[in-house]
Formats: C-alpha cells, structure tokens, sequence
C-alpha cells in the first residue's frame, strides 16, 4: 500500500526490547505469539500474567514481594498488587545499564547555560534534597509542590519527595496565580519550590509577585524554598531558604520508604478551563509498571538513548519523560520558547544534544511543515530513530512531512492517551509499519475499544474511545473525594463498569486508529458525527489560514443548527468572500457538504490550553451566552485575551 512509510526491519525481534521480552515470555512463562496483535489480545485477556510478566522482566525492586497481581476487574475499585510494597524513585535511580559517570540527564534553556548530571550527581543531588526535606518536617503522605519549570532542580525535587512517600504536585510558572490556587488549596501543600522567573525566547518574565501571592493564598504552607533561576544573585523571597540551602551538603545516606503500590505519588490535574480542574492521584506501582511498560516495550527505549519530550511541567508529557532513567534512558530537558529564534531551535537541541528519541506535539509538527522547514538541512539528526506526536491527532500530511524531511529510517509513533493515565494507551510499536495519519496499535495492556452511541462495540466506524479492563495506571482516585463520588461522575457514568475517555476514536480491522477529537466538542448535523480534527486537517493545510477552530452551535428544534468556523490568518491577510469560499470549496471536496460551515470569522488568536490544546468547548459555551468568566479559566490559558473577540461575537449575534 502507498500509505506505508515506515516497515519494521528484518532483525527487529534481535534490535529491540519488546524482542526481548517476546524471548522472555517464550522462555520463562512457556508462551510464544505469532504476532503483536495475538500478543497484545493476551495482555488484555490474562490482566493477571501480563502485568505480573511486566514486574518480572523489568525486575521491579520491592520491599515487600506480591503474592497477587490484581483483586478483581471491577471499574472502579480494582486494587493492583495489593501486598506489594515498593518505591518509584528507587527504580528510577536504579537506571539500569548506567554507570555512575554516564549522563542521565541533559538539561537546555533560554534562562541559563546547559547542564549534565551524571548517575551519581543525580543521585546525590536527590539524597541531600530528600534530607532537606527531610530537615523541613516532610514526611509520608506530606504534599510538596513545585511552581518551577523544566530544569533539573524540579526532577530532583520529584524523585526526593517521591523517596520519602510524600506527594509531589507541579505547576508551570508561565500558570497564572489563580490557575495554581485553583490546583494546590485542594490538595494544601507543605512545602513550596519556586523559581523567581524564567526567560521565554530572549524575554525576561519575572514571577516573584505570583509567588508572593501563591504564598498568601496557601496557608498550609510551613516552607517556602527559593531557586534563583531568572537572577541567580536574587535572595529568596522573605522567609523563604534558598534551593543551595535546602540541598545543602549532609552524610544522610540516600534511603527509600516502602509504600503500597497505590500509595500517591503526585497529584496532576485536568485543564481547568472549565471549572476547578480535577486533582488526579496517580500511585507510585501504577506509573511505575506502565511507564516501565511503554517506555521500553513500546518507544523502545534503553541505555544507548537520549529522550527528550517538549514539555511544560504542567502537562503530564513530563511525569512521562522523567520516567525514562527508569528504563536505562537519559533525558534531555527543554525550557523556553521553542519557536525562539526559529522554528529550527529544538532540531538543532537534538543535534546538540545527541537525541536518539524527539518527542513534540502534533501543532508544532505541522507548524514546522507550515513554515517550509526541512530539519534534516538544518541539523545532524543522525542519531535519531524516534520521533513522537502527541497532544492532538496528526493528520496524514504530518506524517509525510517527517519523512520527506525528517528522517526517512526513524520510526514516527503518534500516540494518545492522558493526564488520566498518564501515558498513551493508543500509539506505536517496533513490530509494526507506519501509516499515514494512522496511530499504529492499542497499547500492550489497554483494552481500548470504540463504542456506538447504544454502546455496542464498533470496529471500522467511528465511536466513543471506552478502555474496557483495568489498568494499573487508572488514578488511585481524586484528591479528597473519600467516597470516589467525582471519580466516577469523570469516567464510569455514561456506561457502568466501562471507563469513557471522552474521544472519537476509529479502529480499524489491523488494530490501527485514528482519532478524530474530543466527543464533547462533537459536530452533529442531519444525525453525521464529524471529528473537528477532519476539519482542520483541511482548513489549515491552505497557506492563507494559520490556526482554526469550529464549533457546531445545536438547534432546539431538532435541525441541522449552525456550523461555525473561526480563523487565524496569515500575516496581512483579511477574510474576504473570496477567501470564504475557497475555503468552503475544500472542505466540501475533501470532506462533505456537510462539512461546510454557516459562517466563517475571522480572529486574531484560537484560544488554547498551556499544552496548546484547542478550546473548543469553551468558544461553544460563549457563543450561547455563557459569561467569560463562567466559560473558562484565563489562567489556564495560553492567550487569554483570545476569549474577547467570541464573546464580541456573541453579543452581536443576539438577537
């Protein structure tokens, strides 16, 4: 098939991991598979064998060793390991295949000059930061909470806290102060880290007044440290020490304490763009067995790579990448603008920094082919033989476009999953081709099925995305929600015993998928579900259009309602009828009439999440006359400002 742009080579089941661990399985549990989709049809069959396999082969240190892989396949309510006890930063620090003077970690920014840490200095830096803390009165169960950004100070911070079974929860610092008000009164922080700024591109931006105010707004708060990121001879705030001082030196040896496997070890949050965001505990097992699982088995990972990810400390694409040491992995860490000076800065980062793994988002890919960049030209990429996409669905263009000017050899996974699990349950593998536009595969592990509207499962056709066992990496619950009443309102109301993610997802006949947008954000006309995603693919392929977002306004009676598109356009450019129907032709040739929308306006900005996901429910919820302030949560915005000219419209189109 002409859509086929990456074949496994022949020696994968010799080259990669999950060849391993095939091997493994023949030799020590007497099973062999003649394929991944036979294999992947036992992990979500015997949830039992598979995940006992997982702590087996990974070789999972324990303190207290299980005897039981799982009490029962009840959602919710499946408790995992119920025996067991152990400690996630202990197999982290572990890192496999790694001696003591090989980096691990490779940190780069616009803030200040790069840095290494060897195993050791890791190492060592989170013993005297856990005796810090230690020193602080942090205990069990104790939360510690991290205003900083993508440095190594907060990775050291996340292993230390994790080593003494308290709870690490972080924010971004470009989160405004209520947006971080929001996530940490519910959970009452003990211990605060902050940073007193950051420099975004070549821009100074100063946080200490968001700091003080996070301060004020906390009064579980015992400590405050100070890291003097953006002035390294700032002080730290009053009453606060400084980071030097909380790491300070000390002979406390590095000592880890058992925890049971769904013991909490941070706290992530949904959006909040719509209420107060949903405080989701995830436990130190769980995210320990699927990362294990997917860093390795899936991405292939181990201690010949070097995995960066794009990402903020607020999208949980880092809890992801910082688990990577896990698996024998180094981690390159980014903070800054990642269009500063251009397009090209984190192409050239994977040079610099020999990265073998380059994960991004799916709106910086095509932003990339947008701009006419051909990263190949600009960089040595070499080294690399992974590139991932996630944070909305990568159309078939995008993937075409990484191989024609990418690399040819590499293998591209677009992958989706959540904050939820904190993983991808749908993504790629080394034992099957690449697609265009196609994730590859349903993930070892996750029963991932698509369900019509009666919820009967569907395959070929688009239908809810419902994962139908059990997985280890479900939140433990939600921060104080005793009785699990939110936890099930979130996941398990639309159909009982099912968990419902709230995405359009098609699975084909081979296992592949395609994933089409959220299902809340749904365009229905005349009875014709369509994925917003289709609509994009379309509209921002023009050169004319930058960004877009479509909304589909329901009618009371019964009828088609309204369809309506808004536009970002080129600089210089105006929205004129010309235009209006160039773009309604395309969308009626590549998609359907009715496709075609009712209207199409022009606006300066799409509104979107810190983790750039389009806000199209929110723009709906303003156009029916939702206040502003009601539809969404500026501070978790990226451009908040955005939000003015919908609700312009808004007041103009009433009538």
């Amino acid at each position: 098939m002409t859509d086929v742009l990456w074949t496994p080579p022949a020696d994968v089941l010799q080259r990669s991991r999950i060849g391993a661990y095939l091997r493994w399985l023949a030799e020590h549990r007497g099973l062999e598979f003649a394929d991944y989709d036979a294999l992947w049809q036992w992990s979500v069959t015997d949830l039992d064998a598979f995940w006992r396999s997982i702590w087996d082969h990974f070789e999972v240190i324990a303190h207290t060793p299980p005897t039981a892989t799982l009490s029962g396949r009840d959602m919710p309510g499946t408790r995992w390991f119920p025996d067991a006890t152990l400690n996630y930063a202990q197999n982290v620090l572990r890192m496999p295949g790694r001696a003591d003077d090989d980096p691990v970690v490779l940190a780069y920014g616009q803030t200040r000059e790069p840095e290494v840490l060897t195993a050791a200095q890791l190492r060592d830096q989170v013993r005297r930061v856990a005796a810090g803390l230690r020193r602080l009165g942090v205990t069990t169960g104790d939360r510690v909470a991290a205003y900083a950004p993508n440095i190594p100070e907060t990775y050291v911070l996340m292993l230390a806290t994790a080593s003494l079974g308290a709870i690490f929860s972080s924010c971004a610092p470009e989160f405004g102060t209520r947006s971080v008000t929001d996530r940490w009164q519910q959970i009452e922080p003990k211990v605060l880290v902050a940073v007193d700024g950051y420099r975004y591109g070549d821009k100074p931006v100063d946080r200490s007044a968001e700091v003080a105010a996070i301060r004020a707004a906390l009064p579980s708060l015992r400590h405050t440290v100070g890291i003097s990121y953006l002035d390294p001879a700032a002080p730290a705030p009053d009453g606060a020490l400084s980071w030097a001082e909380l790491a300070t030196a000390t002979d406390e040896p590095l000592t880890f304490t058992p925890v049971p496997f769904d013991h909490p070890l941070y706290v992530l949050y949904s959006s909040g763009t719509t209420g107060l965001p949903k405080p989701i505990v995830h436990g130190h097992g769980g995210i320990l067995l699927e990362h294990l699982k997917m860093l390795a088995l899936h991405h292939d990972l181990g201690p010949a790579d070097r995995f960066f990810w794009f990402t903020t400390t607020g999208w949980m694409m880092w809890n992801f990448l910082v688990s990577a040491p896990a698996v024998g992995a180094a981690i390159v860490l980014f903070d800054g603008n990642p269009g500063h000076p251009d397009l090209g800065a984190l192409w050239r980062l994977a040079q610099e920094s020999g990265t073998t793994y380059f994960g991004t988002s799916a709106p910086f890919l095509l932003a990339c082919r947008k701009a006419g960049l051909v990263p190949r030209e600009i960089a040595d990429l070499s080294a690399l033989r992974g590139v991932g996409s996630t944070g909305a669905p990568l159309p078939a263009e995008g993937f075409t476009w990484v191989y024609d000017t990418v690399g040819s050899d590499l293998q591209l996974q677009s992958l989706s999953g959540g904050t939820d699990v904190c993983t991808g349950f749908v993504g790629g593998v080394p034992l099957l081709p690449v697609y265009a536009g196609e994730i590859t595969c349903r993930a070892l592990g996750a029963k991932v099925e698509a369900r019509s509207a009666d919820g009967t499962p569907v395959l070929g056709e688009l239908g809810e995305l419902v994962i139908t066992e059990p997985m280890p990496s479900m939140p433990v619950g939600f921060w104080n929600d005793p009785d699990g009443v939110r936890y099930r309102e979130a996941y398990f109301d639309v159909y009982p015993g099912v968990w419902r993610h709230g995405d359009w997802i098609t699975v084909n006949s081979r296992g592949g998928c395609v994933i089409t947008g959220r299902s809340d954000a749904t365009l229905n006309r005349g009875g014709v579900r369509l994925g917003t995603a289709e609509f994009y693919s379309v509209v921002e392929a023009l050169d004319e259009v930058v960004d877009s977002v479509v909304v589909h306004l329901e009618d009371d009676e019964g009828g088609a309602g309204e369809l309506l598109l808004f536009v970002v356009l080129a600089d210089g450019l105006t929205l004129d009828d010309e235009l209006r129907r160039k773009i309604c032709r395309e969308l009626r040739t590549a998609l359907s009439p009715r496709h075609v929308p009712d209207e199409i306006h022009q606006v300066r900005a799409v509104p979107r999440t810190l983790s750039a996901k389009k806000l199209e429910v929110p723009v709906k919820k303003i156009l029916t006359g939702t206040p502003v302030d009601q539809a969404a949560a500026k501070g978790a915005l990226a451009n908040p400002e955005s939000l003015t000219a919908f609700a312009t419209l808004a007041h103009h189109r009433t009538p």
